[in-house]
């Protein structure tokens, strides 16, 4: 079996080819990053990467993870202007099985591929056999699915929408950028406030409340972090602030979904700030919740350190498609 996997994000594409048969060990053919930018379309990404692969044979498989919300194997990206139809893709690139999942129900397949150097504990509390999972994680967006396991403690996944929920601020501070947000953008999502796209709207917030000039164009997060090393003050308020408001939001989750299992932090963001994310105010942000403190302060929290979750989830969902089983494997560890 020739099988591709692809975890598709805002700022960068991951595509893997391997080769082998189903019950087997895949032998990985072909990988390579994108920026997703350079491209006009999915099919536009994907005939490159076959390209690029130079002579390998034709594919019998596709499988993509992607943000958005899908319908009918058909969606329109969140933070890219690409709409995805499985179909088509069948149809243009020749490859007789395509098939789109939800980028975090990738997140989740490969989280049970991970090894003890792939995570850090930030709330090491005993994750309960059967118990609820949950995975989440700031990249360009802001993802999140949960896990519940069947009857045999196999995990099935299911993917949502919550980083698009009203983002609900917990200081003055936060009042004051949902005020500047909501006059700029209407509706303010969580992700709006916690995500790798959102780190220019808190760099220009913390700007003006530290009496800064604003920058003359957009800061992204690594031009964030080298400001704040730099010594401006403003980024590095910035940054403790996106620390406050992510470890809410991996609060709030914890009392949502309860997950007894283990709450995992995946994306991109999350890698790059791993020295904040491990520092004491990030869980002290998740914690403050009242009366429910000690809610959160049992849950299992994990961040995910390894860079290829989302691919390696998605190449673990084609081969179990390939053995004829549900396209969203068991997910076990």
């Amino acid at each position: 079996m020739e099988l591709i996997a692809g975890d598709i994000g805002g700022t960068k594409s991951w595509l893997a080819w391997t080769t082998g048969e189903a019950d087997n060990a895949m032998r990985l053919r072909f990988e390579r990053v994108y920026a997703s930018a350079d491209f006009a379309s999915a099919e536009a990404l994907l005939r490159q990467f076959i390209a690029d692969a130079q002579d390998a044979p034709r594919p019998d498989r596709l499988v993509l993870a992607l943000p958005g919300p899908l319908h009918a194997q058909r969606v329109s990206l969140t933070n890219l202007d690409w709409t995805v139809d499985a179909g088509s893709l069948q149809t243009v690139l020749g490859i007789a099985g395509v098939h789109l999942i939800n980028d975090f129900q990738a997140a989740a397949a490969g989280v049970a591929a991970l090894s003890a150097a792939d995570w850090v504990a930030l709330n090491p509390q005993l994750a309960e056999p059967g118990g609820v999972r949950v995975i989440t994680g700031a990249g360009t967006g802001l993802g999140l699915a949960f896990m519940l396991a069947d009857d045999r403690g196999h995990y099935r996944t299911f993917a949502t929408e919550g980083g698009h929920i009203d983002f609900a601020p917990a200081s003055p501070v936060q009042a004051r950028l949902l005020e500047r947000l909501r006059g700029e953008y209407g509706h303010v999502s969580w992700e709006r406030v916690a995500s790798g796209s959102a780190m220019n709207d808190l760099y220009r917030f913390c700007c003006i409340e530290h009496e800064r000039p604003l920058p003359n164009g957009a800061v992204d997060g690594a031009g964030l972090a080298a400001r704040a090393e730099s010594g401006d003050a403003a980024a590095e308020a910035a940054l403790d602030l996106f620390v406050d408001l992510y470890g809410a939001w991996v609060g709030n989750v914890a009392l949502l979904y309860r997950p007894h299992g283990g709450l995992y932090i995946a994306g991109g963001v999350s890698a790059h700030l791993r020295m904040r994310m491990q520092s004491a105010r990030f869980m002290e942000a998740a914690v403050a919740k009242g009366r429910m403190r000690n809610v959160v302060e049992r849950t299992p929290i994990f961040l995910v350190t390894s860079s290829r979750l989302g691919v390696a989830g998605a190449l673990a969902v084609g081969q179990t498609m390939s053995r004829g089983q549900h396209p969203v494997p068991p997910f076990n560890q």
